[in-house]
């Protein structure tokens, strides 16, 4: 907070205003930080996956461009920015323009309101380890994350193409399919914390001692659809329905080429760790088992924690592609509607009676 000696009529404004002034600052700071952030890490996710896939599959990965490889994601996007930019005659210019903005957009603001660590004070001052704190923070990461669906459904009309139409069709039907099982999952955390401010989520948890996967066995059973929902909503192996080489040439993006193909990566990357995060907030307690009102030096360990989170859902991300073939459409679909969406349903019902009958938050499963 500003001296309010030295701030005080300065430029003609008062205190109150040079402290909405420097918060506004704060906050833009922290937003530039986040999506450079997101955009780095995207960067050298694609290489980690390279190398990781390279050695589980018994070969190198990326290992000539700079010591061990790690300037290859630099190499890569010099390549996609002077790559020829290629745009169907019969296709919808301005859709096909705007279409991979839509589609990174929406995961880039998402990461506005996960909180990475706990409140604190820095040199006396208050930090927050955020950009929004605000009371319904989880539905408005599931409003964002559904608008980015838009940008895959237009890029595959838009683009006049058969194959590039039926991935998209079929990106929408898969995130309409496993965001009904996906939001149930989360509304078993949610109606155990409470509240829908993801601060507050992590919070109870941390209070608790003890994250809601834990909460046996309707925790562990949200957590598990939430992870499955997720890896299907980010259409990652062995979900990738919407891009299957074999069947649609690459799917929605049949017909992008230069940094407009490399856009619906980097939008695939970034909510893959918006889904780590969610899930770490939602589920793994964020920077449990760091507490709240640990010592400074301690609690600033909590994002090196909540980050360690994400690092390994990343892995799984990985894991998973190497491991599972793809599967058939039909059989995805069916997935998401006859088992993960009665399974949440079932599972949140009982959830909600078990706490309605433990009015003090006791649950009797936990121990």
């Amino acid at each position: 907070m500003p001296d309010e000696t030295i701030m005080d009529g300065l430029f003609g404004l008062d205190g109150a205003t040079w402290d909405m002034i420097l918060a506004v600052i704060t906050a833009l700071i922290k937003a530039f930080v986040i999506v450079n952030g997101l955009l780095l890490a995207f960067a050298y996710m694609t290489l980690t996956e390279r190398k990781v896939l390279g050695r589980m599959q018994a070969r190198f990965g990326p290992n000539r461009v700079g010591p061990f490889g790690l300037l290859q994601p630099i190499a890569d996007g010099i390549k996609l920015a002077f790559k020829e930019d290629v745009t169907p005659r019969q296709a919808n210019f301005w859709v096909h323009m705007v279409a991979p903005m839509m589609a990174l957009i929406p995961a880039l603001i998402i990461f506005a309101v996960i909180p990475l660590g706990p409140e604190m004070r820095i040199l006396g001052q208050p930090w927050t380890w955020y950009v929004a704190k605000i009371n319904v923070g989880y539905l408005y990461a599931t409003a964002i994350a559904s608008v980015g669906v838009y940008g895959l459904v237009l890029a595959g009309w838009a683009s006049n193409s058969k194959y590039a139409l039926l991935g998209g069709l079929r990106a929408s039907a898969q995130v309409i399919s496993y965001e009904l099982a996906q939001g149930l999952a989360a509304m078993t955390a949610l109606v155990l914390a409470g509240s829908l401010n993801l601060y507050e989520i992590v919070n109870q948890q941390v209070s608790s001692g003890l994250p809601y996967a834990l909460y046996l066995p309707f925790g562990l059973i949200a957590f598990v659809i939430y992870v499955v929902a997720g890896v299907a909503e980010s259409n990652r192996a062995p979900f990738d329905m919407a891009e299957a080489e074999g069947e649609l040439g690459a799917g929605f993006h049949t017909e992008y080429s230069g940094f407009k193909w490399s856009m619906f990566f980097m939008a695939e990357y970034v909510n893959m760790i918006n889904i780590s995060a969610l899930a770490t907030v939602l589920f793994l307690g964020g920077w449990w088992p760091i507490p709240t009102d640990a010592p400074g030096i301690i609690q600033g360990l909590g994002p090196i924690v909540f980050l360690i989170k994400i690092g390994a859902f990343m892995f799984m991300f990985i894991w998973l592609r190497a491991t599972f073939p793809r599967l058939r459409f039909d059989r995805l679909m069916s997935l998401g509607w006859k088992v993960l969406l009665p399974i949440a349903l079932v599972n949140l019902l009982l959830t909600s009676a078990v706490v309605a009958l433990w009015p003090l938050g006791v649950w009797p499963f936990a121990q």
